[in-house]
C-alpha cells in the first residue's frame, strides 16, 4: 500500500517519521565501567605519544577506544608477558610503560616467519617490540604453551574470514591458566545497526566498506558480532567471561532515541552500544566447543 501513495504523500510520511524520531525522549548513554583515573592517564599518554605524522590522524580518531582498551588491561601475573594481536604500535608501548608488563610481543598479518623490530623513542628512553607475522585465522601462533599472562585481540575477530575459533583456541593455548584475553570489536546488535537496518539503505555493520586495492592485502570486516555471540564465542573456547559490555560512540548519537522505541515494543535495550568489550580468563577445566553452532555450518 505504501508504494501506491503519491510521491508527495510518501515524502510527507517520511518527514513525519523523522520528526517523531528526532523529537522523541532523549537518551543518555549509561556510565562506562572504566576506572576514571586509569582512563584519563591512558588518554594523556596516547596524546603525548611521539607518533609519525602519517599515523597521527588514525590515532586521534581512535584515541578514545585505544585508551579504554588500556584501562581494561589487568595487571601482570606470573609471566609478565603480553601478546598484542594486530599490533600497530599504538597501545603497545603503554602495555609496558603504564600497565607494567615486562615483555611485550606483537603480532600482525603477514608471511609466516617474518619478524619486525619496531621502536619508539620517549624522552626517558626507547621502547622496542618484536612483531611476528602470521595469519591468526589459520596459522599456529609461534609461541610456547602457557607463555603469556594476557592476549589482546583489539578489532581483530571481525576481520577473520575462515576460522575464528582457531584464533580463540590458539590464544587459549599460549595463555597460562588464569591468564586473560581481551577482545574488542564492533557490535552488530547496536542501536545504530538496528537503525540502519530499519532505514534500509546502509549495511547494518558498523563498518562495512572495502579497502581500495593497494597491494597491502588487509581484510575488511567480514563478520561483526552481537554481544551475545561474542560471549558465546569466548565461552566456547574455554574462557570464563569476567566482563562483557558495550559502549556508545558519540558519532552515532542521532540513532540513540530509537532505544525508546525498542523499549516501548518489548525489545531488550541492554548492550546496544556500538563497541563491544570482553575480558575473560582461561580456565583449564572448562570444556571447549571447537565448532559452535552459531558460527559454523555442518
Amino acid at each position: 500500500m505504501a508504494a501506491q501513495l503519491p510521491a508527495h504523500l510518501r515524502l510527507v510520511r517520511w518527514l513525519l517519521r523523522r520528526l517523531n524520531y528526532h523529537f522523541s525522549k532523549a537518551y543518555a548513554a549509561p556510565p562506562e565501567p572504566f576506572d576514571a583515573a586509569r582512563l584519563k592517564q591512558a588518554e594523556q599518554a596516547l596524546r603525548d605519544m611521539p607518533v609519525p605524522p602519517e599515523a597521527k590522524a588514525y590515532l586521534e580518531k581512535h584515541l578514545s577506544r585505544l585508551a579504554r582498551t588500556l584501562a581494561l588491561v589487568p595487571p601482570p601475573q606470573a609471566t609478565g608477558r603480553v601478546l598484542e594481536l594486530g599490533c600497530y604500535m599504538q597501545i603497545t608501548p603503554f602495555l609496558n610503560r603504564l600497565c607494567g608488563y615486562k615483555e611485550v610481543r606483537g603480532a600482525y598479518y603477514g608471511p609466516v616467519g617474518r619478524i619486525d623490530r619496531k621502536t619508539m623513542q620517549f624522552p626517558d628512553g626507547e621502547f622496542a617490540c618484536e612483531i611476528d607475522h602470521f595469519d591468526c585465522d589459520r596459522d599456529p601462533f609461534p609461541y610456547p604453551d602457557e607463555h603469556f599472562d594476557l592476549v589482546i585481540a583489539g578489532e581483530i575477530i571481525e576481520h577473520l574470514a575462515l576460522d575464528p575459533m582457531h584464533m580463540m583456541l590458539e590464544a587459549r593455548r599460549v595463555l597460562r591458566d588464569g591468564g586473560h584475553l581481551i577482545i574488542t570489536t564492533p557490535n552488530v546488535g547496536s542501536i545504530t545497526s538496528a537503525a540502519k537496518a530499519l532505514d534500509g539503505r546502509d549495511n547494518p555493520q558498523i563498518f562495512y566498506l572495502y579497502k581500495r586495492p593497494d597491494g597491502q592485502g588487509e581484510i575488511g570486516h567480514v563478520r561483526e558480532y552481537t554481544a551475545y555471540e561474542l560471549r558465546n564465542t569466548v565461552a566456547s573456547a574455554g574462557f570464563e567471561v569476567q566482563q562483557l559490555f558495550t559502549t556508545f560512540i558519540e558519532e552515532f548519537a542521532p540513532h540513540w532515541p530509537l532505544l525508546n522505541m525498542l523499549a516501548a515494543h518489548g525489545y531488550d535495550t541492554e548492550n546496544r552500544g556500538e563497541q563491544s568489550w570482553c575480558l575473560a580468563a582461561k580456565r583449564a577445566y572448562l570444556p571447549v566447543d571447537r565448532f559452535p553452532y552459531f558460527l559454523y555450518t555442518l
